[in-house]
This record gives structure tokens, C-alpha cells and sequence, in this order.
């Protein structure tokens, strides 16, 4: 007797019904898959995805869109810049090198006690600043463009230090 075949697994956070592929994915097949996750979420998580999809590029022109890790939105331009996860009570906005941008209106609320993430959780009937939003982003960029050299170093310009 064959045993019964096991659905695909899906990704936390990933939107009822949808399937994710198994390898990362960038350029138009990553941008389809997050305007379908877009759809899928629909409601306040969606337009919340949508509206920081518009602002990362506004703030960062030639970034490329990327599906990662069995069903997360990444924007990179000279690495990741952030991730975009949802959740049922918030969307999650994941800088990897968090630690090392200056936020002066302190826009990150969620893993402050790492060395190097920081993140931005979005729940409902949040506003996400835009001019502030934007300024992280191309911080960012910045600090990718940077490489090694002051990113090892743990701070970009202008990072002010956590007041926390």
C-alpha cells in the first residue's frame, strides 16, 4: 500500500492557499509571487504590504524583489534590506543590519535587543510614517553600499546609537 503523499509545507505567516516555491526566487516570478500574497492577504495586511512595497521604491529605485525562505517578500539592493512578513496580528518588516541604521523616529518596535536585526511590526490602524520610512530604506542602501569595511564596524553614518 503507498503511503499518503504529504501536502506541500508552507511558511508562518504565508496566506491560506498559498504554495511557495522550495528555492529562493527573484525578479518578475518573486514580484508575481508577492502581488499574489498581496491578494491573498487582502484586508488591512494587505494594503499595509502593498503601501511599504511602494515606499521601498520609491526609496530605493533598481531594488529587486525576492521570495525567500518558503514564502517571505525580500528587498535588496546590494543585500537585504528588509523582509516583509505577515502575520495574523501584524505585518513584520525585518532589517537585517537594523542595529546599525539610524532610526530617529524611532520606527523600530520588535527585536531591539539583538545585535543586528531590528524590526518594524504593523498592526492594525498603525501608521507607518513614509518620509521616515523612506529615510530608513535608503539608510539601508547606504550601509550595503558600504560593504564590509564600516558595516563590520557596526554603524552607519549618521546612526545616533539606541536610547532605549
Amino acid at each position: 500500500m503507498a503511503a499518503a503523499k504529504k501536502p506541500p509545507s508552507t511558511a508562518i505567516g504565508l496566506a491560506p492557499n498559498t504554495t511557495a516555491p522550495e528555492a529562493a526566487t527573484t525578479g518578475p516570478a518573486a514580484s508575481a509571487l508577492i502581488d499574489q500574497r498581496i491578494a491573498d492577504l487582502g484586508g488591512w495586511r494587505g494594503q499595509v504590504l502593498a503601501q511599504v512595497r511602494q515606499l521601498i521604491h520609491e526609496a530605493a529605485p533598481g531594488v529587486v524583489e525576492e521570495w525567500k525562505w518558503r514564502g517571505t517578500p525580500v528587498w535588496s539592493l546590494g543585500g537585504i534590506l528588509c523582509t516583509g512578513e505577515s502575520y495574523k496580528t501584524a505585518v513584520k518588516l525585518t532589517f537585517l543590519k537594523g542595529a546599525a541604521l539610524p532610526d530617529p523616529a524611532r520606527l523600530f518596535n520588535a527585536s531591539l535587543d539583538g545585535n543586528a536585526r531590528r524590526a518594524i511590526d504593523i498592526h492594525e490602524g498603525d501608521t507607518l510614517p513614509a518620509d521616515a520610512f523612506r529615510a530608513l530604506i535608503r539608510a539601508a542602501v547606504e550601509l550595503n553600499a558600504l560593504g564590509g569595511s564600516k558595516a563590520r564596524k557596526g554603524r552607519a553614518p549618521g546612526h545616533q546609537g539606541s536610547t532605549a
